[in-house]
Formats: C-alpha cells, structure tokens, sequence
C-alpha cells in the first residue's frame, strides 16, 4: 500500500486542524506519511515502533517533514512513555495493521483510550473476515473492534472505508470517539 491509498483509507476519519496524535505500530511509516499529510501544520505525531530499523527510516524521512514527526522506540502493546507530552492528552491514535499483534486487544486498547482527550479520536485499520495467521495472529474484525471499543469506554465505532488486501480478505477503517475525562496515562516502570 502506498501513502495514498492510506490517505483514502483514513483520510474522512481525520479532523483538520493543529492536534497531537500517535502511529502505534508504524514500522516504516506509510500511515505516518498518510497521516501527516492530513494533520495542519503545527501539529506533532509520534511515530512509535519496537523495531529499531524501520524507526531508522522514519528518522530520515522526518527530518525534512511537517508537522513534526517524533520517532519513538517502543512496544505498543506494553505501558511506554511519549517525549514532551508530560501527562498531556493525544488528540487522537491510530493502529493501522497493529491491533492484531496484541493478545489482549481488550487490555491494550482500554490503556491506549486513557491517553485520549475528551472527544479524541481512536482510529483503526484492521481485516475483515481473515482468519488468524502468523502475520495476523489475533483478527480484530469490526464486530470485535465494536466489543473492543465499548470496553474500553469509546463510541460506537463508525465504520470509515475498506478495500481489498493485497494480502486477502478486506482492509477497513473505523473511528471511536473518547467522550468521558482522559485519566492520565499509566507510567511505565
């Protein structure tokens, strides 16, 4: 997938305007590239990633990029801690093809909605009808993302845009909204 074909998949679940949002899961970053496209100059997005070598390309790439991009090595699936943000609030998450490496997707997703601002904004890209793989071990189909989200204290997820995989089955996209007061988010040990 390149980055327009990321842009057209999370693109209308984006707001427009100066926020803070964190890629969870980026790799080499072809949803950091979507999503900074679509955030207004002024804005900060943490790219974060446990391989070192895919956050090295982002590194080179985010040097010469608005908004600022801040790459960040860590499991996402694990309590982690995101330079400057000081116990402020995300305006919103995306998981692009990240949430299926998680073997508590309800556990880690209920984490990652603390960071959210009221109203933040969680988005996903996951497959649909897929079974479980080595490359996607734990399938978040929409009707799990809809469980997921409701147990984690988002909205209803609205479902965005899909299209086919080159991988089999479908990709989609959806959005949940965070409506109640962010608690702040865990720190790690």
């Amino acid at each position: 997938m390149d980055v327009h074909e990321a842009i057209e998949l999370i693109g209308a679940a984006i707001p427009r305007g100066v926020a803070t949002w964190a890629d969870l899961g980026a790799g080499e970053g072809t949803f950091t590239r979507a999503l900074a496209e679509l955030l207004d100059r002024g804005s900060r997005l943490y790219a974060v990633d446990r391989d070192a070598r895919a956050l090295a390309v982002l590194e080179r790439w985010a040097v010469k990029t608005t908004p600022e991009v801040i790459p960040v090595r860590a499991d996402f699936t694990k309590p982690f801690e995101l330079p400057g943000l000081e116990g402020a609030a995300l305006d919103g998450v995306l998981l692009a093809n990240a949430l299926h490496f998680a073997p508590d997707g309800d556990e880690v997703l209920a984490r990652l909605a603390r960071w959210l601002a009221p109203q933040g904004r969680l988005v996903i890209v996951e497959y649909d009808r897929r079974p479980a793989s080595r490359w996607v071990p734990y399938p978040v189909p929409f009707e799990r993302f809809e469980a997921l989200a409701a147990r984690a204290g988002l909205s209803t997820p609205r479902h965005v845009a899909s299209r086919p995989s080159a991988y089999g089955g479908q990709l989609y996209s959806a959005t949940a909204v965070r409506a109640s007061s962010p608690e702040r988010p865990p720190r790690s040990e």
